[in-house]
């Protein structure tokens, strides 16, 4: 690897457009390695972003992204990349992709950080017997047509589909401003609901912002009576596309509203084009992942991996490979539920900025 150059871009440095375009080309590649997603995480939160760039003979060889993650009185940690499950270096080579996670692990102390963290995901070809609560994403491969995704579903899951359109649920792909609203209100309804700090919707503002300018998102809202009951928020790269954000109003869960929202997204994403979905992070085995195995997707290992600020690796990450939860999670979880939503979406953001899954 002695052939290769390494240089660092800051979000708008000059060079971005061929990174993004270098992304979309690869195969591998992910909305999340985009500069807007970087660039969102700065708007929002204030966390400054680079990328790292590799180059042979003048020509780009590959990437690692990553976000200056800084909690109060501690040095800023190098995330790629944070509030996603994926970033990670992004290569022509796995020997690439190696060469560009080994310079920025020995970039750590010259810069004063305190360690690293890489999100990245497995081939897929593991053994589902190994996968037993670890985390995965779940990944469909989808064909040319609407018509034929809908005939490669089962039965029950066809009827589950028109019984939402029965219930006289109607759907609607939006990418404005005005459909972040929509989106927040339930999102954030949701949030409470679980007992979870919501992201504030500044950074949602961001993503519209900056995927929406190269055309990189959309927003499907799920509406009964004019009233907005479910949303989710796509983001495409290339032929692949992610679901980083789904919800819906559990008052009107019996009406179906999240099989409806699935179909539009998958529906979609077939007529543009689109033939990787990625379904987002769950444990195996559980309960969100079930429902997206339910229609036709795969499980395909999480590996984050961290290092220490002297570049010694640490041991997995809990968060992609599973662990006990914390005996006060619930209770955490039991007083947030209780506070006003007001309460919640201003509170909430100020600890969700700390909050890098």
């Amino acid at each position: 690897m002695n052939d290769l150059t390494f240089s660092y871009l800051d979000n708008d440095a000059s060079g971005n457009d061929a990174l993004d375009a270098f992304v979309r080309a690869h195969p591998e590649g992910n909305a999340y390695q985009l500069a807007a997603w970087r660039r969102a995480v700065a708007d929002a939160y204030g966390y400054a972003g680079q990328v790292l760039v590799a180059r042979r003979d003048g020509e780009l060889a590959g990437l690692l992204p990553s976000c200056e993650v800084a909690r109060p009185l501690s040095r800023p940690r190098w995330i790629s990349l944070p509030f996603c499950d994926l970033g990670g270096p992004l290569a022509l080579s796995h020997e690439v992709n190696g060469a560009l996670a080994a310079r920025m692990q020995r970039d750590l102390k010259p810069a004063r950080a305190a360690g690293l963290e890489l999100r990245c995901s497995g081939v897929g070809t593991e053994d589902e017997a190994t996968l037993e609560g670890r985390k995965v994403r779940m990944v469909l491969s989808l064909p040319e047509s609407a018509a034929a995704l809908m005939q490669s579903y089962p039965p029950k899951l066809r009827s589950q589909v028109r019984k939402a359109e029965k219930n006289g649920l109607t759907s609607a792909v939006e990418t404005g401003v005005e459909a972040v609203g929509a989106f927040y209100e339930v999102y954030s309804r949701n949030m409470r609901r679980l007992g979870s700090p919501p992201h504030s919707r500044a950074w949602f503002e961001a993503l519209q912002r900056h995927y929406g300018a190269g055309g990189d998102m959309f927003i499907v809202l799920v509406r009964h009576e004019d009233k907005v009951i479910g949303a989710g928020w796509v983001l495409l790269c290339g032929g692949n596309a992610v679901i980083p954000w789904a919800s819906t109003l559990a008052d009107y869960n019996s009406l179906a509203p999240n099989m409806l929202l699935y179909w539009a997204i998958q529906s979609q994403l077939c007529e543009r084009g689109v033939r990787q979905f990625d379904f987002g992070r769950s444990t195996f085995g559980e309960g969100t992942y079930k429902f997206k195995k339910q229609w036709g997707a795969l499980p395909v290992a999480l590996d984050w991996r961290e290092w220490d600020a002297q570049g010694v690796e640490a041991p997995s990450a809990p968060a992609a490979q599973g662990g006990a939860a914390s005996n006060l999670r619930p209770l955490i979880e039991s007083a947030w539920q209780r506070l006003p939503l007001a309460v919640t979406n201003s509170l909430g953001p100020r600890l969700r900025r700390y909050i890098t899954l």
